[in-house]
């Protein structure tokens, strides 16, 4: 791929602890990903709207205050509102294994708990990718 993955990195809602947000955004990076970030207490409705802006590839969500399942589903039903199901969904943070399955039906095709190496979420990016035109 000739252009860079353009990747934004979102956190949505109350969760105001955004440290590990900015570590992955500074991975992402590292790893050859333009990174937008857009820093905390965003809604779903700012962030469709800035992922439209930048025209980005992927919208990575780090969520720390377990309520991912309702923001996952707001989420992508908002992105099939606007059209742009074809971004990839990630997210990371406090994840429980037993959400894992319920964010993969809502559509969330990256999962990345606590821990999960960055390498581990670069490559699977990387790999994961689709071109958007």
């Amino acid at each position: 791929m000739d252009k860079k993955i353009r990747v934004l990195v979102a956190k949505p809602g109350l969760d105001g602890h955004d440290r590990g947000a900015k570590v992955v955004a500074q991975a992402l990076r590292d790893g050859g990903m333009e990174v937008i970030y857009t820093g905390l207490h965003q809604t779903i409705d700012q962030i469709v709207q800035t992922a439209l802006q930048e025209g980005v590839d992927v919208i990575g969500l780090s969520i720390m205050s377990g309520a991912h399942v309702p923001i996952c589903e707001k989420l992508m039903s908002k992105m099939k509102e606007k059209k742009i199901e074809d971004i990839l969904v990630v997210v990371g943070g406090v994840i429980p294994k037993r959400d894992i399955p319920i964010l993969q039906k809502i559509g969330i095709k990256g999962i990345f708990p606590g821990g999960t190496p960055f390498d581990e979420s670069i490559r699977w990016i990387k790999e994961n990718i689709k071109p958007r035109s």
